[in-house]
């Protein structure tokens, strides 16, 4: 079972959220969260597959989906947790959305910052270089470069860096796993795009997250149970980058009607 961390609320709250990292993370990212959070509700957070205390999968072990989100819905029953709220970032928010196909009662609400729901061309090409370098250059190499492509300015130093000090921990074989399950999210994309799902969906991205808010800023007119925020001097990694803010308005959402 993956590890994960619960913490009570401090109100006696019965509603949960449940966290969920992004590739090369782990539930360290949302400190600032937590703190904040368990004053309202009970939390729940999960290291994904080889990351963060979670141990890594057996080799030959092929990632999917399907596979990463059966381990998400694992935690969930071994702690008699029947729906949560969901938050995720980044590559979270891909498995959060593909969660809603088949286990749709177990979400109350979504919140996704950083959320990916297409990939423009400067991504496609960052993922064909990584897949031309990946046998030959150390991973965490590939990693750094893409951590600054996709975070480049001043007002990412913090996320950046601790997303490069914790994809440090990943073994190389991990890191290939799970690129290869990304280098096939394209049709998981084209899926979650066309479902206009009637869970309440607040996406928080941050206004330098130059390449993936334009894709939310079309689904939220698609989506009639969607709504965006948009937060300044941050980037992909809004909880981070602006967490103030982040968990004021995550807050509010989530205890609206």
């Amino acid at each position: 079972m993956l590890h994960h961390i619960k913490y009570n609320s401090e109100n006696n709250s019965k509603k949960w959220i449940t966290f969920i990292h992004g590739a090369g993370g782990s539930s360290s990212i949302w400190f600032n969260q937590v703190h904040f959070f368990k004053a309202y509700f009970n939390i729940l957070l999960i290291d994904l597959r080889g990351h963060g205390k979670s141990i890594a999968s057996p080799e030959g072990t092929k990632y999917t989906f399907d596979l990463i989100i059966d381990d998400i819905i694992e935690v969930l029953d071994y702690n008699l947790i029947k729906k949560s709220h969901f938050v995720g970032i980044s590559l979270g928010s891909i498995l959060i959305q593909k969660m809603v196909q088949k286990h749709e009662i177990r979400i109350e609400k979504i919140a996704l910052g950083g959320a990916i729901l297409n990939l423009n061309l400067q991504s496609r090409l960052l993922m064909f270089l990584a897949k031309l370098t990946q046998s030959i250059l150390p991973f965490i190499w590939i990693y750094t470069f893409l951590a600054y492509v996709i975070m480049p300015y001043k007002s990412h130093r913090k996320s950046r860096s601790m997303f490069i000090k914790e994809a440090k921990r990943i073994s190389h074989n991990e890191f290939k796993k799970w690129y290869t399950l990304t280098s096939k999210i394209l049709p998981v994309l084209n899926k979650i795009r066309s479902l206009d799902i009637k869970i309440p969906t607040l996406y928080i991205m941050g206004k330098e997250d130059y390449m993936f808010l334009s894709f939310v800023k079309k689904i939220i007119i698609q989506h009639s149970n969607s709504k965006l925020i948009t937060l300044s001097d941050s980037g992909h990694v809004v909880n981070i980058d602006q967490y103030d803010q982040f968990n004021s308005k995550l807050l509010k959402f989530l205890l609206s009607d």
